[in-house]
């Protein structure tokens, strides 16, 4: 593979991006385990458990990336795009879910915890199974999801620390500003820009779960 295509990039982008996502990796089993540390350290059961599904969804977008962006074969291509693409509904989902099990619990943190792994596992079946049927569809999730969060806002500003919620602002600036090299297909090496900023968006909301131990 020696030119971009216009489904997958060139070999040197796709060297950038597996590489990229690859330092993710080795970045989200590290966090997992200074998670899980803070968490038996300072925190309750809720917090293991949360924290626990946080890093290991983490770990799982950017194993799943890393591997899609490293096999050339394309037959294997395809499939593991969809794992990439669905990795990303865990992973929203996921980063809710400290926020929801520690901070807001109750009838708002539980019925939010419901509603944001139901789509997020919706989601993963429409990838999985259905990926170009309801490709419109699965858009929508993401953007839903993504904003679900402005509905338990006021609950949020009661319950999670100031500076959590700056950094989880912040996380999602990253995540939607990589948006504009995601889609800037001409702009070469445009996917490892955006994997930078994803990186980013994780690395933020990393240390805003951190900060609510």
């Amino acid at each position: 593979m020696n030119r971009k295509s216009a489904q997958y990039g060139s070999f040197g982008e796709e060297l950038a991006n597996s590489i990229s996502h690859g330092f993710g990796v080795v970045l989200s089993i590290a966090g997992l385990v200074v998670l899980i540390i803070a968490a038996a350290t300072h925190g309750t059961v809720w917090h293991l458990v949360s924290f626990s599904i946080f890093g290991s969804t983490l770990i799982i977008l950017y194993l799943a990336s890393t591997l899609y962006h490293s096999i050339p074969k394309l037959a294997w291509k395809r499939i593991l795009k969809k794992f990439d693409h669905a990795a990303i509904f865990l992973l929203i989902a996921g980063s809710y879910t400290p926020f929801m099990l520690v901070n807001l619990r109750g009838a708002w943190g539980w019925s939010m915890f419901g509603v944001i792994w139901g789509l997020a596992i919706t989601g993963v079946v429409l990838k999985m199974f259905f990926a170009h049927k309801y490709a419109k569809i699965s858009t929508a999730i993401y953007v839903i999801m993504g904003w679900l969060c402005v509905i338990a806002f006021k609950q949020m500003l009661m319950h999670v620390p100031v500076f959590s919620l700056k950094l989880l602002i912040a996380g999602g600036l990253s995540y939607t500003g990589g948006v504009v090299f995601y889609v800037w297909k001409r702009l070469p090496y445009n996917h490892a820009i955006w994997h930078g900023f994803v990186l980013g968006g994780s690395i933020l909301h990393f240390f805003s779960v951190l900060n609510i131990v």
